[in-house]
């Protein structure tokens, strides 16, 4: 069985912070969207992961399962994370119910600026997600941050810390790795990514693993991603 440790009950208690009064409408899932801008991924690679998610998040299929859900509509943020140094907010928090707030959502994407910078910390980047997910300012059951990424954490804490710290405070983490050809400086992880996300990231309720096997296949595997984190479809616990 994978190891999925939790923080005690009594220090966990010392780390929840407290809930800030939602000022918006409700939702049905508070999304963190947290992607991996480290230098591993290059110029084109960081286009082909802008692009996937811009057409995934207003794709029909998608914009219908937001729909669908008991309020229809989801809370959306984007941050982009590379180093322990480097973690931004892209997009800061959007109320998304139907087709045209999708697409607004998308074009302004397009129109934030990239960056590629530094190594790969995916500790830092659920850390600082964990502060965007308190200051959401919609009311949601559900929080969820969706981690991708195309290498293992390398820098800053320990990933399982971080992990268990939302874990803790009852978020779930989803991941989305990247089986590049050429991830971390050319370095092949030391063990499948796919295997490493399982075993070292996510965690919570109904988390899961989907992988793109490469950088052009990526949309495709966000699209199916977000329509099971969104929709809350039953899949695989980690356990």
């Amino acid at each position: 069985m994978r190891r999925r440790s939790l923080l005690a009950a009594g220090a966990a208690a010392l780390t929840i912070p407290r809930p800030l009064r939602a000022e918006g409408a409700p939702v049905d899932v508070l999304l963190v969207l947290a992607v991996d801008v480290s230098r591993s991924v290059d110029d084109d690679e960081a286009r082909l992961q802008r692009e996937g998610y811009r057409a995934a998040v207003s794709d029909p299929v998608v914009v219908e399962a937001i729909r669908g859900g008991m309020i229809g509509a989801i809370g959306l943020a984007y941050v982009e994370w590379a180093g322990a140094e480097y973690q931004r907010l892209v997009l800061p928090w959007m109320r998304i119910s139907g087709a045209a707030e999708a697409r607004a959502w998308s074009e302004k994407l397009a129109e934030a600026p990239r960056a590629s910078l530094s190594w790969t910390s995916i500790s830092a980047g659920l850390d600082f997600s964990r502060g965007v997910l308190a200051e959401a300012p919609y009311e949601a059951t559900r929080r969820v941050i969706d981690v991708s990424g195309d290498g293992v954490n390398n820098s800053g804490g320990p990933v399982e810390l971080a992990r268990d710290r939302l874990v803790a405070e009852g978020v779930t983490i989803n991941g989305l790795p990247i089986v590049n050809d050429r991830p971390t400086f050319g370095r092949m992880p030391p063990i499948p990514l796919d295997e490493y996300y399982r075993d070292n990231v996510v965690g919570g309720a109904g988390a899961f693993v989907i992988v793109a096997e490469d950088f052009q296949s990526f949309g495709n595997a966000v699209k199916r991603k977000l329509i099971r984190e969104i929709a809350a479809l039953d899949g695989p616990t980690i356990g």
